[in-house]
């Protein structure tokens, strides 16, 4: 009997678009002899709907005027146990913080993703950071300041942030992904900028020394033993791996294997699934680095509990090159879940 499968997609948060995407890959992967799918689409307001019409239009986004293949309620078939696994391709928040998988763990049905609270620590870079220095995980100098400090102090906060920080500083949102409001200041009049952008997506925002560094990624998979993957040294086509660097300019590339001496791959893979394992990950993750260019010190970035799954994503991208086809890996995390939620 083929087990069912819910892929939910869209969602509520900035990055509804690269869950279309990533929903698409993975429908088009996905072995339909082996499951029976259900797509359970997340329009930007809240409403589940299950979509049964072509998987181009998950990922344009006109699955949402499809009327000829839209029921309404999508939710209910996870509460009425008519599906045995979720798998939530939604990134970000209402999907990727803990909301989504507690809702399952609810439900008592088995989910593709990390617990509740790694989720939700994780989707908090700032408490990914404090959690780093509890175990002495070298990450670069930052600060964290939220939007109620910087409506009552900003000028204080302001060179307070030049006291400690050196520029480049980089920008980020606390609670988003996929580089959505993450900028980089050179001088005081670009933090000011940045800062208030970040603020728009965001109540707590982080402020980073900026490295001379290159980014590689490492995508970790398994449950109490897990596997990490050939890392991928990301060359970004613009200063920094921004949104339009990872999604739309095709300039952008990544080395696969990165161009580091074996010892350094080793001790990368051996860093990622030391990481994965203090947050207590489940199922998968992936774990970014930034290796300084004057010091080839390593610095740990930051992690992804539902990483992007395009068909240039370089969490299945990674696994693939490591051996793994993009329809095991599938296979492998459904049965991960199936196994943590047994347990």
């Amino acid at each position: 009997m083929k087990l069912k499968i819910a892929v939910l997609f869209g969602g509520q948060s900035v990055e509804h678009e690269v869950s279309r995407m990533s929903a698409a890959s993975v429908l088009n992967n996905i072995d339909k002899e082996k499951y029976d799918v259900y797509r359970i689409g997340i329009t930007k307001d809240g409403q589940w709907i299950e979509y049964n019409g072509s998987v181009d239009n998950i990922e344009n986004g006109r699955w949402e005027h499809d009327e000829c293949y839209k029921a309404p309620d999508g939710y209910k078939l996870i509460f009425n146990h008519e599906v045995d696994v979720v798998f939530p391709v939604l990134h970000g928040l209402y999907g990727e913080d803990g909301t989504i998988q507690g809702l399952c763990k609810l439900a008592k049905i088995p989910c593709v993703s990390c617990s509740v609270l790694s989720s939700a620590l994780i989707m908090d870079k700032a408490f990914t950071r404090y959690i780093a220095d509890k175990f002495c995980i070298k990450q670069a100098e930052y600060m964290v300041i939220n939007e109620y400090q910087w409506e009552i102090s900003k000028n204080t906060l302001i060179d307070e942030i030049e006291k400690n920080l050196n520029y480049d500083i980089f920008i980020k949102p606390s609670n988003s992904g996929s580089s959505i409001g993450i900028s980089k200041a050179h001088n005081r009049e670009e933090l000011l900028t940045g800062i208030e952008n970040a603020f728009k997506f965001d109540r707590k925002v982080i402020l980073e020394n900026g490295l001379n560094a290159i980014d590689v990624e490492v995508a970790v998979l398994g449950n109490n033993e897990p596997k990490a993957s050939i890392p991928g040294q990301i060359v970004p086509a613009n200063e920094f791996y921004d949104y339009n660097s990872k999604y739309e300019n095709e300039k952008s590339f990544t080395l696969i294997p990165p161009d580091l001496p074996s010892e350094m791959i080793e001790k990368l893979k051996e860093l990622a699934i030391n990481i994965y394992k203090i947050y207590d990950c489940s199922g998968m993750a992936r774990v970014d680095f930034m290796i300084d260019k004057d010091t080839s010190l390593i610095y740990f970035n930051e992690l992804n509990t539902i990483p992007g799954f395009t068909k240039i994503s370089l969490y299945p991208v990674l696994w693939e090159r490591s051996g793994k086809p993009y329809n095991i890996l599938i296979d492998d995390l459904v049965n991960l879940a199936i196994e943590r939620n047994n347990r």
